[in-house]
Order: structure tokens, then C-alpha cells, then sequence
């Protein structure tokens, strides 16, 4: 997509912002009236599932707060439970998980077990991994808020360029492509704890600004929760071709850390097919937020199928064992971010790209201006 060539890292040459065009074919499009049933019917189930889990935990739940046993078992049923059968529904059937070890040979000591107050740190590519970590760990979500980035014109830019073809004048090398450069790390002021109905809606966009909403340290929600806490440091959805760069969200926290652990995590999809709308979802829509995009998916009559690894713990930052220059000989200011994002580019054999959540800002302000 030449029209996005400005939007195309500079040192991969990868567009993980973009949305991922689907190819069609003639049987598919044979099967459209049929595929169209399908998605319908399965929309209108998870539309009846979303109104349980409402009713289940925001009011049933609500009403139990002064009995936490039973609103903890209320929670269960109306998240893990409903958000595993949303994923069923889907066609996701059967999700295996792959345990990563780094060095070959050695045998995991801890499994995946995360508690009160642990860190799941995972990249982030659609809302389809923020319900099986719902259905799995039955966790805490959290968004980051950040001031909105100066949005810089693509057309006077110059520090990047990116030519697309050869350079002959002819065929792709006459496109015009904009120049623009790469926006500098926004601060992350707080934390926002949102619920799973409002993570969901929430994929794809780019960290609120403050608002009259009081603002939490990680920290300090980590240190009250009953339950572990799913942190996104990319700050928003990449189209999983590469990872975005890791905000600063856990500035001030030591490696290894101390008083809780970190479970870290990578997401991959496969790439669409004719037959198989792309999964990840990097541009929401403006309304209804993904309602489209879960209509694309559920137009799929096959399986869908999805790739989780998972790192162990005694070789997460979290391990007292662990050593900081193995994996970055030269940390930034937030060393817990940039130990999770290499290891997690690691697992999940990912490229890491330059560009931020603030370019996924601008790209998005171009791309809805362009509509």
C-alpha cells in the first residue's frame, strides 16, 4: 500500500500500522451468501453473551461487593467462562500455548501460574488475545494516558524517506511517497483501570488524554489487586508484523524486580487468506469498535487458530537470577521496558520497528482524513 509508504519504518522497511488488505478468490466469493449467515448468527451470540457478562458482573457483581468470595465466583463465571465461549463461537477451539525457553536444553522450573499483583506483559495485535487472557487469567486491564502527539504534516517532514521500486521513473519508483519523521516517546502519565467490555472497545486506539478520571500509578494498582494485571506496552494494536516500540510504562522498576513477578507473552496470527480475514485489528473504527472487524472474522468456516508463547519464570526479568546485560548491553531509562520488549521480539521471532504508539496516532489521523 504505496499510499502508506510514509508509515513504513525506516529501518525494517515494515508497516506495522496499516491495516492488512485480504485477497479474494472465486470460491469464496461463491461461498459469500453463506459465509455472510454465518457471521450473523455468530455475532448475534456473542452480542447475547456480551449482555450476560454485563448483567453478571456489572450489576449481579455490584450487588455482591460486600461479600468478595461470592463476587470473585460471580466474576469468574461471567468472564472466563463467557469469554471462553465467545472464542468457541468465533472458532477459536482450541488454543495451545508454547512454553519459550531461551537457553536449549534446560527444563522450565516454574509454569504459567500468575497471582494477586503480577505483571502479564504481552504485545498487543487484536481484541482476540484480550479475551483469552480473560478467560485464562481472569485479570486486571489496564490503559495508559498520554498526552495526544503533536501531529507533524507528513509533507514537511524530511528526516525520512522511503522510495518505493526501482528507480526508474516507471511503475512503482513514480509514486510519490511523503516524508515524515519518527515522533519522539509521549510520557505516560498514569494508568486508567478499565473493564474488559471497555479493553475490547478500546483495541486498536491510541492512549486518552487526562480527564477528570484520577490517574493510578501501575505501581499503586498493582499493589491493591486481587488478581494479576495485563499490561500492553506498546500502547496500542500493531498489525503483528512487527513489534511497535515499548513506551515507558514501568519507569522507577528495578531488574529484576522485587515483590512481584512478570509473565511475559507473545501473540502472533496467521496472515489472511481469500478464505481468512486477517485477525489482527490495527485500525478500529470510529463507532462500534470492532463490531466490523468481528463480522469479518466470523465469516471464516474453518478454525481459527492462533500462536501464544509464553516465557517461563525463571527466566523472566522477574527471576532473581536474571542478568540485565544478557539481553540489553545498553538500557534506556526504562530497563524493564526494553528487557520486555527484546524478549518478547525474541519469542515470538518479531522484528522490532522504531515507530510508536505516536505514529500510529498520526497514521490514523492520515488515514481517517483521507476518508
Amino acid at each position: 500500500m504505496e499510499k502508506f509508504s510514509s508509515f513504513r519504518d525506516p529501518g525494517t522497511g515494515i508497516q506495522a500500522s496499516t491495516y492488512t488488505p485480504q485477497e479474494r478468490d472465486l470460491f469464496a466469493t461463491i461461498l459469500t451468501p453463506i459465509r455472510a449467515v454465518v457471521a450473523v448468527t455468530r455475532a448475534v451470540v456473542i452480542i447475547v453473551l456480551i449482555s450476560i457478562h454485563f448483567v453478571l458482573v456489572h450489576v449481579i457483581g455490584f450487588i455482591c461487593r460486600p461479600v468478595p468470595p461470592l463476587q470473585n465466583i460471580i466474576s469468574w463465571i461471567g468472564t472466563a467462562l463467557l469469554a471462553r465461549l465467545a472464542l468457541y463461537v468465533i472458532g477459536f477451539w482450541s488454543m495451545p500455548t508454547e512454553l519459550i525457553v531461551r537457553k536449549r536444553g534446560k527444563i522450565p522450573e516454574n509454569k504459567w501460574n500468575p497471582g494477586a499483583g503480577d505483571l502479564i506483559v504481552s504485545n498487543w495485535s487484536s481484541w482476540i488475545e484480550v479475551l483469552w487472557l480473560a478467560y485464562q487469567y481472569n485479570p486486571l486491564f489496564v490503559l495508559p494516558v498520554a498526552n495526544a502527539p503533536i501531529a507533524a504534516s507528513a509533507r514537511d517532514a524530511s528526516s525520512i524517506s522511503y522510495t518505493p521500486g526501482r528507480k526508474t521513473g516507471t511503475g512503482s519508483a513514480a509514486i510519490s511517497s511523503f516524508n515524515r519523521v519518527l515522533s519522539s516517546p509521549e510520557v505516560i502519565h498514569g494508568f486508567r483501570q478499565v473493564s474488559l467490555l471497555e479493553m475490547i472497545f478500546s483495541t486498536g486506539n491510541t492512549p486518552s488524554g487526562p480527564s477528570s478520571v484520577p490517574l493510578r500509578s501501575l505501581d499503586g494498582i498493582r499493589r491493591s489487586a486481587r488478581s494479576p494485571i495485563v499490561v500492553f506496552p506498546e500502547c496500542t494494536t500493531s498489525n503483528g508484523r512487527g513489534l511497535l516500540r515499548f513506551a515507558d510504562v514501568f519507569n522507577g522498576a528495578s531488574v529484576p524486580t522485587k515483590g512481584y513477578n512478570i509473565f511475559l507473552m507473545c501473540v502472533r496470527y496467521d496472515p489472511p487468506t481469500p478464505s481468512q480475514p486477517s485477525l489482527s485489528h490495527s485500525v478500529p473504527d470510529v463507532t462500534l469498535n470492532p463490531l466490523r472487524h468481528l463480522l469479518q472474522i466470523c465469516t471464516n468456516l474453518s478454525p481459527q487458530s492462533i500462536s501464544i508463547r509464553q516465557l517461563p519464570l525463571s527466566e523472566s526479568p522477574s527471576s532473581q537470577l536474571f542478568i540485565v546485560n544478557e539481553v540489553v548491553p545498553e538500557p534506556r531509562s526504562d530497563v524493564l521496558a526494553e528487557v520486555c520488549a527484546v524478549l518478547i521480539a525474541r519469542m515470538g521471532k518479531m522484528k522490532r520497528v522504531g515507530f510508536g504508539w505516536e505514529d500510529k496516532y498520526a497514521f490514523l489521523d492520515f488515514y481517517r482524513g483521507r476518508r
